[in-house]
């Protein structure tokens, strides 16, 4: 029988939404319920802060990296 899941509607930029899809990898498919296209996905609601907090971890290493790399050219 069917069991409904309670869902967050996440709109962002493909980059975003690759490094969502990621994370979800990371932990076990546990993140996302549906991946709708490439600016759109479904997110479990009681995940939701879980993964914005993941995700500004995720993009603060990100910029590091890129800061360090343009550093050294």
């Amino acid at each position: 029988m069917p069991r409904a899941v309670g869902g967050v509607l996440v709109e962002c930029d493909p980059s975003i939404k690759a490094i969502i899809s990621r994370i979800n990898e990371q932990h076990n498919h546990d993140i996302i319920i549906e991946d709708i296209d490439d600016e759109h996905v479904l997110i479990k609601k009681d995940k939701h802060e879980e993964l914005k907090a993941l995700l500004k971890d995720a993009l603060r290493d990100t910029v590091k990296e890129a800061e360090e790399t343009s550093e050294s050219e």
